[in-house]
This record gives structure tokens, C-alpha cells and sequence, in this order.
């Protein structure tokens, strides 16, 4: 996500931290290149027109031109700018009223039916009711159904073709059983039609729902923003769920829907998995987008996972320099949970660029790993040292891999412990704090 807009504003404020002292035409040479970034990464046009305006309005002045650092004060600003453009706070769902009706709306293919479940997921405490609203689309109402047994959410069997009827009886059937949350998985189409809109504005003044969500593809960048203001003139809409950001080098969308709307975005799909959604924070998001990290999700993601007294027992034993193999392994299964590594990655500070190990893993990565370990003598995972050319190869045909994946994980998890002990001291072996 993002990668292509990263790589580029690094370089460029690389740039400008080369200069030392900016003049006011460095600024705005650095501003135009920040310009030609941001529309190469299908920002809107008159969003980036304005927010690099904003920028320079701030920039060339006194107070940055003449500090003792104005390369960071320059960081700063686009920082702030960028987190504004997003929009500034995070904003989550109004469940005041019970039961609470989001209504699901977006064209086909933008992944309405895979996030109803994933909100579900996040609201199961409110126990959520699932409703299928969409009769056209081939085995929409099974999809559902499937993916509401497989996450244990509350699904309403009921297939009725008057959707006013259908709305109104499960939302009848949720008051009736303490569903606290009612969530509509309305119809799409491959376009916007009369047809649609006419369906959505029906079940909208109807049924009243607490809030309309526009599902949308971000990874359609300018089209997004498109898909969104058009549903918003037609129809109405609350707040925004972009998809698939995960597979979105560029970005443009997420970064100019929030301006041509105005409205929210209140979550992001990360992934494929049911779990791969994640509440829409824009500051954290600006500061990735910088190359600045995001410590608070990582702490975040990582507090899911590990419980207090497990992370006591291994930061003690990184300290004392104890790591075993089977640490190892149980770390890459627990680093595997919180999603995949390049990510996990680049919300440590300084680390957005290239990976400095070759840690780009996936399952089967894991399992080869896995492979190798349980290969191993139990004297062996706690002395790694003592692993001689024999012993590589006997590990080697055990795990059914070459002694050239064993030497490779053996220098990994040298590099490893090394690595884990630095940052445990609170030291980085990376340039850490942006763009130096």
C-alpha cells in the first residue's frame, strides 16, 4: 500500500535534507516534484493542486526558511497536511440507537458481502444480525449465509423479494433477539443505473438505516473517487469502507475520496482473510504514507497477540541473549497472525524502504522453517552453535530441504537475535526518524 508514493517523497526529502539550509526556490522545486508524486499516484487533480497550495502557504516563510532545520519543519508541515486531507480524526459508527442499521451499498465486485462479514466480526459483541439484500447477483444470499456460519455470526434466513418487507422483518427479528447491530448487504451492479439507485433510495427512506456505507474499491483509484461522489449526489451516503488497499501500490484513491466527498472513511480492508479489516486512522496512515512508521498499530497488533507475560519472557531472553529455536519459530507463527511481514515492517520507523534481511515470508516460507526446527535435536535448538556440516546435512534430509535453506536460516537467526536484541535496548540498528 502506498509503496510507489513512498519511495518517491523519500526521495525527494532526501533531497532536501541534502540542501541544509532551503531557499524559497528549493521549496518550491521540492513542491513541484511532491505535486507530479502525488498525481503519478492518481490523486485527484485539484486535490493535489490544493493541498500542495496549503503547503506552500505554510512553507515559505520565515520560520522555516531560517530555523536551524528546515527540511524537518518542511516534513512537518506535509505531515500535518496529509493527515487533514485524510481527515484528521478517526471517526467510528454512531450506535446510539438499537437496534444500530448500517446499510451496505456499492457497485458488484467491490466486496459489499465479504465486508458485512468482517463488520460483523468487528461488532460481535453487539451480535450483529446479517441480512442479504441482494437477490440478482448469483448466490449472493448463499455467500453470506456461508460466511456468517464460518464466523459465527447471526444470519437471517429469510428470502424475500419485496427488500422494504425483508428489511423491516429483520429488523423485527433482531429487536425480537437482542441483535444490536443490523447490517444490510444491499445489491450492486457492474455501473450505476437508475435501477440500483431507485432500490437503494426505497430501502433509505423506508427503513431510515443509522448509517449508509459506501463500499468501494480503493485500489480503483480515480474511479473511486467517481464511484463515491456519484452515490453521494444520487443516493446519500454517510461514510466510506475502502477494499483492498492491500493490493494498492499508488494510493490516489484513499487520498482524495476524503476531500471530493467529505465524507469519512471509517474502515480499510487489509486483505482476503475475514479478520483483514482495520478501523481508518488518518494520522497513523499519513505518517506510513511518510516513511514515518505506524508504532501505535504495531503495538496494537502486537498486544493481540502476545499476551503481558509471554513478551516479559522473551524481551528477558533477548536481553540475556537466550533466544532458542523454538522462541524463534513460536515468534515468525505469532508475527504470521498479525498479517504479512512487509507490513508489519514498514510500521517501524525508518523501516518503509527495503526490508534490511531477507524476511519477505509467507506460509509456505513458515512451514519450511517449521520443516527444518523440528529437524533439530532439542540440544540443537538451544545451541544452534554446535551445528556442524553433518548435522546441516542430516537436518537437511529430515526436513526434506537442501543444507543451503539450513545454512540460510541459521545466518537468519543470527541476524535475527541480533536485530531483536538492539531494539530491546531501545537502539536501532536502522536510521530511525524519517528520511535521514
Amino acid at each position: 500500500m502506498f509503496e510507489e508514493l513512498t519511495n518517491r517523497l523519500q526521495t525527494i526529502f532526501r533531497k532536501l535534507h541534502g540542501y541544509g539550509r532551503l531557499s524559497e526556490k528549493d521549496v518550491r522545486t521540492g513542491l513541484r516534484e511532491i505535486r507530479v508524486a502525488l498525481l503519478e499516484a492518481d490523486v485527484n487533480y485539484k486535490v493535489a493542486k490544493d493541498f500542495i497550495h496549503r503547503i506552500e502557504e505554510k512553507a515559505v516563510g520565515k520560520e522555516v526558511l531560517q530555523g536551524l532545520r528546515p527540511a524537518d519543519a518542511l516534513v512537518k508541515i506535509v505531515y500535518e497536511e496529509l493527515t487533514n486531507l485524510l481527515g484528521r480524526q478517526k471517526v467510528g459508527i454512531n450506535f446510539s440507537s438499537i437496534p444500530t442499521i448500517i446499510s451496505l451499498v456499492g457497485l458488484q465486485g467491490s466486496g459489499k458481502t465479504t465486508t458485512a462479514c468482517k463488520l460483523g466480526l468487528k461488532f460481535k459483541a453487539r451480535k450483529p444480525l446479517l441480512v442479504a439484500c441482494d437477490f440478482k447477483r448469483p448466490a449472493a444470499y448463499e455467500q453470506l449465509q456461508i460466511l456468517s456460519r464460518q464466523t459465527g455470526l447471526d444470519f437471517f434466513e429469510v428470502k424475500e423479494k419485496d427488500l422494504t418487507k425483508l428489511c423491516r422483518s429483520a429488523i423485527e427479528s433482531a429487536e425480537e433477539k437482542d441483535n444490536r447491530v443490523v447490517i444490510l448487504d444491499t445489491a450492486g451492479r457492474l455501473h450505476i443505473d437508475d435501477e440500483l439507485m431507485d432500490e437503494l433510495v426505497r430501502i433509505r427512506k423506508k427503513i431510515s438505516p443509522s448509517e449508509t456505507i459506501l463500499v468501494v474499491d480503493g485500489a480503483t483509484g480515480q474511479d473511486a473517487v467517481n464511484i463515491a461522489s456519484e452515490f453521494d449526489t444520487k443516493l446519500g451516503i454517510d461514510s466510506i469502507i475502502l477494499t483492498k488497499l492491500d493490493g494498492d501500490a499508488r494510493g490516489g484513491g484513499a487520498l482524495s475520496i476524503r476531500a471530493v466527498t467529505g465524507k469519512p472513511i471509517k474502515f480499510v480492508g487489509m486483505g482476503e482473510k475475514v479478520k483483514d479489516l482495520a478501523e481508518f486512522y488518518p494520522d497513523r496512515l499519513a505518517s506510513r504514507i511518510l516513511g514515518m512508521g505506524d508504532v501505535l498499530s504495531l503495538i496494537e497488533k502486537t498486544e493481540a497477540i502476545y499476551k503481558k507475560e509471554e513478551a516479559k519472557r522473551l524481551e528477558t531472553k533477548m536481553r540475556k541473549e537466550t533466544l532458542t529455536f523454538d522462541d524463534f519459530l513460536q515468534q515468525l507463527k505469532a508475527t504470521k497472525k498479525m498479517g504479512p511481514l512487509e507490513e508489519i515492517i514498514k510500521m517501524i520507523p525508518g523501516m518503509s524502504g527495503k526490508l534490511p534481511l531477507d524476511l519477505k515470508t509467507d506460509e509456505d516460507a513458515i512451514v519450511k522453517v517449521e520443516a527444518i526446527i523440528n529437524s533439530m535435536t532439542k540440544e540443537e535448538r538451544v545451541k544452534p552453535h554446535i551445528i556442524d556440516g553433518s548435522r546441516r546435512k542430516r537436518i537437511a534430509k529430515g526436513s526434506g530441504t537442501s543444507v543451503k535453506d539450513v545454512n540460510q536460516l541459521l545466518r537468519q537467526f543470527e541476524l535475527a537475535k541480533k536485530l531483536m536484541r538492539k531494539l530491546s535496548k531501545g537502539k536501532s540498528p536502522f536510521k530511525i526518524g524519517g528520511f535521514r
